[in-house]
């Protein structure tokens, strides 16, 4: 998968794990989206073929109900030319960087190359300080100024998704107009069309703030790749445009090499330029001058010698820690870049991956249901089956085994079992029971027996019956749940506590969620 059809595979993802109350992508929608993209790609098709050509199709529709959606996505996209100009504004920089002055004197102590040198001699200690720290496991280095505004620059919006969503008007798209618009013909209350609209609004834009924090998380490579890549080229252009600049005046300029200091005498500034032109001398044969030859040089008492030898000294010596280094360093980071934009990874393991991808291989999810010691009303298991659907899709296949009667559950009967491989077997209670280990636990340690992966194994705790007879008492509903936890703690199990005739779905699809993200 490609960065782009990744980009987008995290904004419906967003979208759908933060749109609990399904305010801007509904149900219909998600199942539409799954079986349109399987109809496309075929069974036989790659996991991550199929969830890109789902999220395309969801985006489709999706932008044609909300503008914002498109510009989401160019929000936090690269742009290309930037890296462009920015290695081009280096060249010109570096030629117009040597001010020589109007004497036409080099003062061989202080070129502007020697400070190019002592700062990219830094930036490789800094580099090689941080290959050190991720090797030991160490934490990631936080962005230097200069990368952070390269970053800045290489996006279309300076602040991202997150802009996009305060933009005023932006979160709810075109549909906050025509809604109200639409309100007296259709006779909807103004306040109904308020209340949608705001549901819309907050919706959206904790869809693009979840967005945004992924693909940053997720893009952080590939992004640290591209910055590196355009700093390193600038940075070797640079050097390449102010060894340039200073030959080319010196096709009309006669320069003349000299030196002075408060400080220094001729034998320490000898040894000083043994040790930073040393890569020159080595590359280009010509020899350092001797602390007798640096004396006769010296300002202001002498005139200086012809500076050609000097600049090809100096040019040598950039070439070799400069220039080289970068070209190579920012041709690492290009292949890094072109490997990762190509195949972006994406963390399939992730529980809404893993839960798309399932459907896509295996068909519809299938839940076996197995309560234990009490008979589930038509009530809860129309809520019930409301939650599977809303958990695992809406083409969830639920069956319902019959009642496990208290006393029975040393041996379940082959009835109570699945009869074919299921994708979740829940085990129902009822809170009105008191948690027993050597009842409730044993039962619970028969599924888990059957339960062999990939099957997973889940408990729902129906609330419904407690409601009706001890109604108002939150003290006492808090202390049967906390005994519930206690037994199946022991099990490796979570329970989840939902009221089945009138089910809170997003907290029960969040709480049946929980577990898979934990493993």
């Amino acid at each position: 998968m490609n960065e782009a059809a990744a980009r987008e595979v995290v904004l419906i993802r967003a979208v759908e794990t933060t749109d609990t109350a399904r305010a801007i992508w509904s149900d219909a929608d998600r199942a539409w989206a799954g079986r349109a993209a399987a109809e496309v790609v075929g069974d036989a098709a790659p996991s991550d073929l199929f969830l890109a050509r789902r999220a395309a199709l969801a985006l489709e529709r999706l932008g044609s109900r909300h503008a914002f959606i498109p510009r989401v996505l160019r929000s936090v996209a690269w742009r290309p030319g930037v890296g462009v100009v920015l290695v081009l504004i280096a060249l010109i920089v570096g030629v117009a960087s040597d001010q020589i002055g109007a004497a036409g004197r080099i003062n061989i102590l202080a070129p502007p190359l020697l400070a190019l040198i002592a700062w990219n001699l830094g930036v490789y200690i800094m580099l090689a300080a941080r290959m050190v720290m991720r090797a030991a496991g160490g934490r990631r280095a936080r962005s230097t100024p200069l990368r952070s505004v390269v970053a800045w620059l290489g996006r279309v919006a300076p602040f991202g998704a997150q802009a996009i969503a305060r933009e005023p008007g932006t979160a709810s798209g075109s549909a906050t107009a025509p809604a109200s618009a639409a309100a007296p013909a259709s006779g909807i209350a103004p306040t109904s069309v308020a209340t949608s609209a705001s549901n819309v609004a907050s919706a959206s834009a904790a869809a693009l703030a979840s967005f945004a924090a992924e693909w940053a998380r997720l893009a952080h490579p590939l992004l640290a790749a591209r910055i590196s890549r355009v700093l390193h080229f600038a940075a070797a252009v640079f050097a390449l445009g102010a060894l340039t600049g200073l030959y080319v005046r010196g096709l009309v300029l006669e320069y003349r090499a000299g030196w002075e200091s408060t400080f220094l005498d001729a034998v320490t500034v000898s040894h000083l330029l043994s040790l930073a032109l040393a890569p020159g001398s080595w590359l280009t044969g010509l020899p350092l001058p001797s602390a007798e030859q640096l004396e006769a040089i010296r300002a202001p008492a002498h005139a200086g010698e012809n500076a050609a030898p000097w600049i090809h000294l100096y040019a040598a010596t950039v070439a070799l820690i400069v220039l080289l280094p970068r070209l190579v360093l920012g041709g690492i980071a290009w292949v890094n870049e072109r490997r990762v934009a190509r195949h972006f990874p994406l963390p399939l393991s992730d529980p809404y991956y893993a839960r798309l991808l399932r459907g896509f291989a295996d068909g519809p999810a299938r839940v076996h249901v197995v309560p234990y010691s009490f008979d589930v009303p038509n009530a809860s298991i129309a809520g019930l089956r409301a939650v599977m659907a809303r958990t695992f899709g809406a083409r969830t296949e639920m069956t319902l085994a019959p009642t496990v009667a208290y006393g029975d559950e040393d041996e379940l009967s082959p009835g109570v079992l699945p009869g074919v491989t299921s994708s979740t077997i829940v085990g129902l209670f009822s809170l009105t029971a008191t948690p027993e280990g050597e009842n409730h636990g044993v039962f619970i340690a028969g599924l888990a027996r059957a339960a062999t992966p990939p099957t997973q194994l889940a408990v729902v705790v129906d609330e419904a019956g407690f409601r009706v007879r001890f109604p108002g008492q939150t003290a006492r509903m808090d202390e049967r749940r906390a005994a519930w936890r206690q037994m199946l703690s022991r099990h490796g199990i979570t329970p989840v506590f939902v009221d089945l005739t009138n089910p809170d779905l997003p907290a029960a699809e969040a709480a049946l969620n929980a577990p898979a993200a934990h493993d």
